[in-house]
C-alpha cells in the first residue's frame, strides 16, 4: 500500500508520542521534501525536531515528479506537493488534515 503524509498529521502523532500507530497500520509512509522542511520548521515542537533528525526506516523522503495544477497553488507547498506526489505515484491513501 501506498501512503502520502502531509505534515500535520506526522507533526502532531509525534508531538503527542504516537507516531508508531502509522507503520502498524500502514509499513511505509512517503512525504515530499516540503514536507521535511516544514516539519524542522523552527517553530515546530523541540520533539518533532528530534524526530526529524533521524527518521525511522518506515519514513521515506520523495521528489514529487510534477508540478501541482493551477487548483493546488493555494495549498501550502506541504500539501500541495504530498497530492502531487499522491497522484504522482498513484497512492491508495493520503494522510492529511484538510
Amino acid at each position: 500500500m501506498r501512503v502520502i503524509a502531509d505534515t500535520t498529521p506526522l507533526r502532531y502523532l509525534v508531538f503527542i508520542d504516537h507516531q508508531f500507530i502509522l507503520p502498524r497500520l500502514y509499513e511505509r509512509i512517503l512525504i515530499p521534501p516540503s514536507v521535511q522542511q516544514e516539519l524542522q520548521h523552527p517553530r515546530t515542537p523541540l520533539a518533532v525536531h528530534r524526530w526529524m533528525t533521524a527518521l525511522p526506516e518506515w519514513v521515506e523522503v520523495r521528489q514529487p515528479q510534477k508540478t501541482g495544477e493551477a487548483e493546488l497553488i493555494r495549498l501550502g507547498a506541504g500539501e500541495r506537493d504530498a497530492i502531487v506526489l499522491a497522484q504522482d505515484l498513484h497512492a491508495d491513501l493520503i494522510l492529511m488534515d484538510d
